[in-house]
């Protein structure tokens, strides 16, 4: 009668989501051959050795000791494979194909597991996002080297298993070890790098914008010469975003996992990304051969720093249109297509000019009239006009800048008046949702404005603002009135909200 092949289960990779993967082993009598099928890549292939050396060096019959055929599938074949994570179930399947270690129910198990070559497991890549899907798919138990342990644990509906090698694994399986679940351990070692608001001198203007932009995740271009502090306000901006929820941190955790940053628990803060501006599109916004997360999608939830602004490629700009729209960044291949989370709250800093100085008070611009158009059209009318806020930044005066350090810290003051406001639009929602995420018909519906706003409205028509500008204008100044704790949106609230949407062109 002829030998069922052995199967346990494993994961895939794909973007940010997870592919339950069956892992098939079958031995044939014929000369020694090792094969892995299933459309994996190099890394697959290379698994042979990696499995052989460390069963052996685990004191176990290893492959190349068998004198017989040994078929490795990984199914469904249609899905490509990547990575080293099948390696803890290669290895097991091939044990008990060969009766090597007892038979266990596997039905309701997942592995995964780079092995070194002496059987220690080595971190993977996603950790938390295979716990997720495999709770979702009511798996009881997940099988996955100790360092990723923590970060899977904050599923609560799966039993997480540490192993530090694939010994353990075996004798857990064959109940000579206990088979501990692994518990959640909050991280609490995460800590804000960022400048203080006092420490940042003038600017009084900024820091309100800044403010506002905070409290309902608004975006903003901060506009000046060099040197005046546009990089320090926009670094001091995290520190007064409030903390993850914990449905946000699960979210912002699986896209830094997948992408293989390891963060060993659940990110408690929000994500600070501040790229270079010689980052490619596919480092911006995602992609590659195997798509992974870009740069926006790292800021999920949290803050994009874009410094020197029109010094990014255009192509990288203008793929940040849709996102800032939508909240995701939808990546087509010819065989597959990818969806990223990216709702990133954009904070944007450059020159008026090639020079810099242009409307500066105190220092000529050396750049002709054609100079400064051709620099400030490398960022387009579109772009500009889905920023919320634009803020003219102008030089400090020495005086000013050699006045007495303040003594006392505004950073948790105004963290807290802006996780108030937040909560008050939690409040309105019904869910944690801001301002700047309302739809149109919500903007109509939910913002109540006094008769003077009525027509100060008026007599915006000449302003030629666009619909999305218009709706923009409303949800920022909806936003000043929460910050105020005005029931309804007065002319004070709109009059503000229309400053930061004037624009040098």
């Amino acid at each position: 009668m002829p030998k069922n092949p052995a199967r346990l289960y494993s994961a895939e990779l794909v973007g940010i989501d997870v592919k339950i993967i069956e892992v098939e082993a079958d031995i044939n009598v014929g000369l020694h051959d090792f094969t892995i099928v299933g459309l994996g890549d190099r890394s697959l292939t290379e698994a042979k050795e990696r499995v052989n050396s460390a069963l052996k060096n685990s004191g176990i019959k290893p492959p190349n000791r068998e004198n017989r055929r040994i078929t490795i599938n990984l199914a469904p074949a249609d899905i490509r494979k990547t990575g080293s994570q099948y390696d803890l179930a290669i290895a097991l399947a091939y044990l008990i194909a060969t009766d090597q270690i007892k038979k266990f129910v596997a039905q309701k198990m997942i592995f995964v597991g780079e092995l070194a070559l002496d059987g220690r497991l080595r971190p993977i890549a996603g950790a938390l996002n295979v716990a997720q899907k495999a709770a979702e798919l009511e798996f009881e138990y997940l099988f996955l080297p100790k360092e990723n342990a923590n970060e899977a644990a904050a599923i609560p509906d799966i039993n997480v298993i540490a192993l530090d090698n694939v010994r353990e694994a075996i004798e857990i399986l064959e109940g000579r070890a206990p088979q501990t679940d692994h518990p959640f351990t909050e991280r609490h070692d995460q800590k804000i790098i960022a400048p203080d608001f006092s420490e940042i001198r003038g600017q009084e203007n900024a820091k309100r914008a800044l403010v506002i932009a905070a409290s309902a995740a608004h975006n903003v271009l901060l506009t000046g010469p060099p040197g005046v502090g546009k990089s320090f306000l926009a670094r001091a901006f995290a520190g007064i975003i409030p903390r993850l929820t914990n449905h946000e941190a699960i979210e912002v955790t699986k896209i830094w996992s997948a992408a293989g940053l390891q963060p060993n628990g659940l990110l408690v803060e929000r994500p600070f990304r501040a790229p270079h501006h010689t980052a490619s599109m596919t480092a911006l916004v995602g992609g590659g051969p195997d798509p992974r997360p870009g740069e926006i999608s790292l800021a999920h939830h949290g803050v994009l720093f874009l410094d020197e602004l029109p010094e990014f490629q255009r192509a990288a700009l203008e793929a940040l249109r849709q996102p800032m729209e939508s909240g995701e960044i939808h990546i087509a291949r010819a065989k597959n297509r990818f969806v990223f989370p990216a709702k990133f709250t954009l904070i944007a800093a450059m020159n008026p000019c090639l020079c810099g100085y242009y409307g500066d008070s105190e220092r000529e611009c050396s750049c002709t009239a054609f100079e400064v158009m051709r620099y400030q059209k490398k960022v387009s009318g579109p772009l500009l006009d889905r920023i919320d806020l634009h803020v003219r930044i102008g030089r400090v005066a020495i005086r000013d800048l050699r006045g007495a350090d303040g003594c006392e810290s505004v950073n948790e003051k105004f963290r807290s008046c802006v996780q108030k406001t937040r909560e008050t639009q939690r409040q309105r929602f019904r869910a944690d949702k801001t301002n700047a995420e309302m739809t149109s018909r919500e903007t109509r519906t939910m913002i109540v404005i006094t008769s003077g706003a009525e027509r100060f409205l008026e007599t915006l028509d000449k302003a030629r603002l666009s619909p999305r500008s218009y709706f923009r204008l409303l949800k920022v100044a909806q936003t000043i009135a929460d910050l105020e704790e005005k029931e309804k949106v007065d002319e004070e609230c709109l009059a503000e909200a229309f400053s930061y949407r004037l624009r040098e062109e």
